[in-house]
């Protein structure tokens, strides 16, 4: 029921459904920067696939930049800025991903945005330390901003943020890999610098992903070596993977989204209900403005890897921000950030599989849990 991949209803990926996408895996072991006839093949399949990811994100394809990760997304921003604006400072709040704080913090000196307890930026403040650094001569070469959070679903004011950065002439990037697939992504709307995506978040395969440039805007590469994506990321493309990308972003139109958004919101509402009726229990970020699909609670008087082991053996899959939880040896600094306890959260997230069956499995199975944990440690 949880932590699943959220695979589009309906997403069964045969040539009827996609519209012929699945059929062009046959042209994929082709090299598409080549002549030759194979060549050729993989180069339309992958040129297509690129044309359906830029539908769906809104933009065109020649912004489209194809990657193997979000992750890597996020780096080829950083790297990006930090070439056009050496030795510019970086700013971005607690709550963005890793590998935002990570990638600009080998390459620029970082600068902090305040969130609050639900983890929202306050844009007002925000604006403030972009006037006071450009007043003190140290202009920023970046803002990263992500669309919503990935661990307790948090929806950022991205519009705003971007606006300032836009009438100050500051980059902006937004992190849009957890809203893919459970938002619309209007990226020309919008008016980014540029924006990260990731095809696992919204169903599709693993290991694919886009960076997203605004239209006129030029970067450097991060990896190079070769003059692929019009040399703007080198390498053998994984053809088979866009197709994937592609397949997926053919299915989800806005209506599509915003119909699944509904049910996984009805789902989760049920989901959140059930945890909070267990004393002690309180919900993470905002109760309102979230995406659809996950939430996340901080449990008083037990830590999060007996209530993890505990869930699984009922067959529940669930994820903690807490160190034992993953291969950080350090709690999530998302909920460090936001000045709650890791060590004693939940996340649970539904699916396009997700039953109602599924959230009364959950609502049965947590109460005993916790209350067993407890009464161990009372």
């Amino acid at each position: 029921m949880v932590d699943w991949i959220n695979h589009p209803a309906g997403a069964s990926f045969d040539a009827a459904a996609t519209g012929g996408l699945s059929g062009r895996q046959e042209t994929a072991a082709g090299d598409p920067s080549r002549i030759h006839a194979e060549g050729r093949a993989a180069r339309t399949a992958l040129e297509e696939a690129r044309e359906q990811i830029a539908t769906f994100l809104h933009t065109r394809p020649r912004q489209v930049i194809l990657t193997s990760c979000g992750t890597e997304s996020v780096n080829s921003a950083a790297w990006a800025a930090a070439r056009a604006y050496p030795g510019q400072p970086h700013l971005l709040a607690g709550t963005e991903h890793s590998s935002a704080r990570e990638a600009s913090r080998r390459l620029a000196p970082l600068v902090e945005l305040p969130v609050d307890r639900i983890g929202r930026i306050d844009v007002a403040q925000a604006v403030a330390i972009f006037d006071d650094l450009l007043a003190r001569g140290t202009p920023p070469g970046l803002v990263h901003c992500q669309m919503a959070n990935h661990e307790v679903g948090t929806i950022q004011p991205v519009a705003q943020v971007v606006d300032a950065c836009r009438q100050r002439g500051i980059w902006v990037h937004v992190d849009a890999c957890a809203a893919c697939g459970h938002m619309s992504l209007e990226m020309d709307k919008l008016g980014a610098d540029l924006m990260s995506v990731t095809a696992h978040k919204a169903g599709g395969p693993p290991g694919s992903g886009a960076l997203v440039v605004r239209r006129g805007l030029r970067v450097e590469p991060l990896i190079v070596g070769g003059d692929q994506e019009r040399a703007r990321r080198a390498g053998f493309e994984n053809v088979t993977a866009a197709i994937g990308f592609a397949a997926v972003a053919l299915l989800l139109s806005d209506e599509a989204i915003a119909k699944e958004a509904r049910t996984a919101r009805r789902l989760t509402n049920d989901l959140i209900a059930a945890a909070m009726a267990v004393p002690g229990v309180q919900l993470l970020g905002d109760p309102e403005h979230r995406l659809p699909n996950l939430a996340c609670f901080t449990i008083e008087g037990v830590e999060a890897e007996p209530v993890l082991l505990g869930l699984d053996r009922s067959g529940i899959a669930a994820h903690s921000g807490s160190s034992c939880s993953s291969e950080s040896l350090q709690p999530s600094p998302v909920l460090t950030a936001m000045g709650i306890d890791a060590e004693r959260s939940l996340r649970l997230s539904v699916g396009w599989s997700t039953t109602p069956d599924d959230i009364s499995a959950f609502a049965e199975a947590f109460p005993t849990v916790v209350s067993e944990l407890r009464a161990l440690r009372a």
